[in-house]
């Protein structure tokens, strides 16, 4: 198992622009690996994390990681290849994290996929290669931010309405 973990920098970057958006928050956090992301949003305030992997090591991690830090009852984790396990997410979600391996070929296929789960003034966060130039409107959300940071970028979301 390879991981590429969020960097402390792009993760306390993330907070820091959610800013009051994280409090209360139902978040959900795709390709988790070691969840990392989801625990931070708790940590800053989010109400619950919903995450989602393919590995059963890095299930196990986040939820040995969710009871360390006492926050097993505001984490809820599913084992499950995307973009089929979304049908297992609920919802909806004010904040939707997607972080997964900068190689992979079905993010832009994912991120499509992301609008139904997304709560009214949600925001999708989409952490990507610097290279790569995301798409600007995939079905149902439109990019209104992005952000650099060294081989890392973040692209920011939200719904739009009446689709």
């Amino acid at each position: 198992m390879r991981l590429r973990p969020t960097s402390g920098l792009v993760r306390e970057a993330i907070a820091n622009i959610l800013g009051d958006r994280l409090a209360g928050a139902r978040v959900l956090d795709l390709f988790a690996g070691t969840g990392a992301l989801g625990i931070e949003a708790i940590s800053q305030g989010a109400a619950h994390a919903t995450f989602i992997d393919s590995e059963a090591a890095c299930c196990q991690a986040i939820v040995q990681s969710l009871t360390r830090a006492g926050l097993a009852a505001q984490g809820r984790v599913l084992r499950g290849k995307l973009p089929g396990a979304l049908a297992q997410a609920g919802g909806p979600f004010e904040i939707i994290l997607l972080d997964p391996p900068y190689a992979a070929t079905e993010a832009a296929e994912i991120l499509a996929l992301l609008a139904p789960l997304l709560a009214g003034g949600g925001v999708v966060v989409y952490e990507h290669t610097s290279r790569y130039n995301p798409p600007e409107r995939p079905s149902g959300l439109q990019l209104t931010d992005r952000r650099l940071y060294g081989d890392s970028a973040v692209a920011f979301y939200i719904g739009q309405e009446g689709q």
